[in-house]
């Protein structure tokens, strides 16, 4: 019996908005500080979009387009595309539809996936399974967020506001070639959930479970901007990312030793770097850039990973670790050969 092909990256691009939003910046809305901001998240400066009406499928498309160049293909080459966002342009239809409809490839599959900060690994799961079993053979797999049009600037919402930054991030992904690298690919994900921390990172409203949908007194309480119970969520990443990161090397026998890179989602540099020293990482093989652009949630992972293969971090034939932690709560990694 023949063994399913491996599934490869084969492009990769990123793109950010180019309004830079420093600390010192969001100090003049509400009270917080640089160093606050800094101490507690290593963030200093966020993307945000320039105006109204750009929303994440509208990141999507340069970073789409600069995925296809880069895996030497057209959009009309592509049989699927995979749209992992939490900050979707319209409640339906999904963002996969539309940025199908703005790479002009209808009748191509579209899915989108809403797994938060785990986005990214639950999609590029999902596109390593429809290659292994032959069903597409291209498949964008893409995360962007928009989330500064979502956020509470002021005092009451300034913990969860100096968090976000907007962004995109795209692969390709196909089946290796005869003439490949066998070693390359994606060798495993894993994947994993808990709902019972739901409520500790959320949005509340409005939800199909209030009639109506929302009201004004929703608004004015404030229930349709984002929570979190920081010390919670910072816990069980802190668990959970190290047991992910762990499962992916045993599951393919392998150590930190034979890993080049370490992609973690970008949710807080105090986690990204806890979660290195708890495993013995060194801290060259992390590569992090929160600091620049916040937390850009689906979009994070292959957002640093871009960045990290074009400033000459990571290249070709790397062995990459990449692990996220997310609401739901969600978590997971997987394990690739650049």
């Amino acid at each position: 019996m023949t063994a399913p092909p491996r599934t490869a990256i084969l492009g990769i691009g990123h793109h950010v908005p180019e309004r830079v939003v420093t600390n010192h910046d969001l100090a003049k809305m509400f009270a917080t500080t640089d160093e606050w901001i800094v101490q507690r998240s290593g963030i200093h400066e966020r993307r945000y979009v320039e105006h109204d009406l750009i929303g994440s499928t509208d990141l999507a498309v340069p970073a789409s387009q600069r995925a296809l160049q880069s895996a030497g293909i057209e959009a009309k080459d592509l049989d699927c595309i995979v749209f992992a966002t939490l900050t979707p342009d319209h409640v339906f239809p999904g963002n996969a539809c539309i940025l199908q409809r703005k790479l002009g490839v209808p009748g191509i599959a579209a899915i989108d996936v809403r797994n938060q900060c785990t986005g990214f690994l639950y999609s590029l799961s999902v596109a390593d399974a429809w290659i292994k079993t032959g069903q597409f053979r291209r498949i964008l797999v893409v995360g962007a967020e928009v989330h500064s049009t979502g956020l509470e600037f002021a005092d009451r919402g300034r913990d969860v506001t100096v968090l976000f930054g907007d962004g995109a991030g795209a692969v390709v992904v196909g089946p290796l070639g005869p003439s490949d690298d066998p070693a390359r690919g994606v060798l495993s994900t894993h994947l994993h959930a808990d709902g019972s921390g739901a409520e500790e990172l959320w949005v509340e409203v409005c939800s199909s479970k209030h009639n109506p949908r929302i009201t004004h007194q929703m608004l004015d309480e404030g229930r349709q901007y984002p929570k979190m119970n920081g010390k919670q969520v910072f816990r069980w990443a802190c668990e959970k990312m190290p047991e992910a990161a762990n499962e992916a090397l045993a599951a393919n026998g392998l150590t930190m030793a034979d890993v080049d890179i370490v992609i973690p989602h970008q949710a807080n540099l105090r986690i990204n770097e806890m979660v290195p020293s708890r495993m013995g990482i060194p801290p060259e093989k992390v590569y992090n850039n929160i600091q620049r652009y916040g937390n850009t949630t689906a979009a994070s992972i292959p957002l640093c990973l871009s960045e990290a293969m074009s400033v000459g971090r990571a290249k070709k034939g790397d062995l990459c670790l990449m692990v996220a932690f997310g609401a739901g709560f969600t978590w997971g990694s997987a394990l690739v050969r650049l």
